[in-house]
């Protein structure tokens, strides 16, 4: 078997996968757009002032033979990003957009598909994958297709409930905002995959019955970070308790319920930290909730010395897949209160490293969060457990979970 494996724009379960392959001797191609590894142009650009965001796609160097690197687009999307360039980016129809840049990046991967006759098996992801998956078919390769996040139909339900719900916060919630024909894509590359690998329960349950009759569809959850030394440091009972929050700044991870939920606390007992990239101006979010401290998105070494400091992690998301930032909070020795939304209950369900609270509820957040500040033997036995759980997933076996999915058509 010898597998193309293709993703945009790359994170940690895409090089997980890649290393999966790799090293079972699967893998012939990794398509990229940006990535830096071993000496390539891109990981000498990361080490220069102003470019260290790029360290995020770094690739083992024993990648290198097997890359190819589609950059253009994807380069232009991020300096757009940086220099706010507006029409570039306007949702699906920006030549920049993040869908123009998928659609780009899958028209190149089908092109290098059809010029390669080696290839058996096509791994792609959601949005990624239509043009690969059609070459794919035509030449009968095998089909891989990642789901990351719940199905559409279902993420789309939620997201419209929640416009109406908070319509202040519409404007972050960018599922209601599709159009029909994105809607058309990711059905036809459901309809075109052979397997389907979701990250959690929440997303293969999410799948209509009838896109999953005749399919394989796999739960492989990600693994945690190892060799992360927690923060063991004990706090006095007069300070504040740090709670974080890390993803992109929606509503479609609940960042406007925890906000009200703060709002429920003494602002002289809680402390809000907030890592990501803003949906909205940054006023809008002061005034949802004035009193939070905010990061902006930065390599992933920063991101675990940032949760060293706080106490807490709070992910009350309604739509997810599986967030790796639990997974990595609990690492670093911080008890999350998550909902079963954001895609692993198995992590919270005992209460030994955190609460399960339902999605929509700023009061259930509240509530646990006073009552780690009013029990901090509580907070201190949380904290302990917190890495010991997260070792429970390992990155080991969600590799050869890929392997196994992949050899199994």
């Amino acid at each position: 078997m010898n597998v193309l494996l293709a993703h945009p724009t790359g994170n940690n379960f895409v090089r997980e996968a890649a290393i999966g392959l790799q090293d079972a001797s699967l893998l012939k191609e990794l398509h990229l757009s940006i990535a830096a590894c071993g000496n390539n142009a891109v990981a000498k650009i990361s080490k220069l002032p102003g470019f260290s965001e790029l360290a995020r796609r770094t690739y083992p160097a024993e990648l290198a033979p097997v890359l190819h690197l589609h950059p253009w687009r994807e380069a232009v999307r991020l300096i757009a990003s940086r220099m706010h360039w507006v029409s570039l980016l306007r949702h699906e129809f920006g030549w920049a957009s993040v869908d123009a840049c998928y659609q780009h990046f899958d028209r190149q991967v089908s092109n290098r598909l059809k010029q390669n006759d080696k290839i058996s098996c096509v791994y792609a992801y959601e949005d990624g994958a239509l043009e690969t998956f059609r070459v794919a078919q035509k030449r009968d390769l095998r089909r891989v297709y990642d789901l990351p996040i719940a199905h559409w139909q279902a993420s789309r339900r939620i997201m419209e409930e929640e416009a109406e719900r908070l319509p202040n916060w519409r404007p972050t919630l960018s599922g209601v905002q599709d159009s029909k024909d994105k809607y058309l894509r990711k059905e036809e590359e459901l309809s075109l995959a052979e397997c389907i690998v979701c990250p959690s329960t929440f997303v293969a349950d999410s799948i209509p019955e009838e896109i999953r009759k005749g399919k394989q569809v796999r739960v492989i959850p990600f693994g945690s970070p190892t060799g992360i030394i927690p923060h063991t440091s004990t706090k006095s009972e007069n300070d504040k308790l740090r709670v974080l929050f890390a993803g992109s700044m929606s509503q479609r991870k609940g960042l406007g319920d925890l906000m009200t939920a703060m709002s429920l606390l003494d602002s002289a007992q809680f402390e809000l930290h907030v890592m990501g990239s803003p949906l909205a101006p940054m006023e809008f979010y002061h005034q949802a909730y004035p009193n939070f401290i905010h990061y902006s998105p930065r390599p992933h070494d920063q991101v675990l010395a940032l949760m060293k400091t706080c106490d807490v992690l709070v992910l009350p998301s309604l739509v997810e897949g599986r967030a790796l930032v639990q997974q990595e909070a609990l690492a670093c020795g911080l008890p999350i209160i998550v909902t079963a939304n954001a895609g692993a209950p198995d992590l919270v369900e005992d209460g030994q490293a955190g609460f399960l609270v339902p999605i929509r509820s700023p009061e259930s957040i509240a509530d646990k969060l006073l009552l780690l500040k009013q029990h901090p033997e509580r907070l201190k036995a949380m904290k302990t457990a917190a890495p010991i759980k997260a070792a429970t997933v390992s990155w080991k076996s969600y590799r050869q979970g890929i392997v196994d999915a992949v050899l199994s058509l």
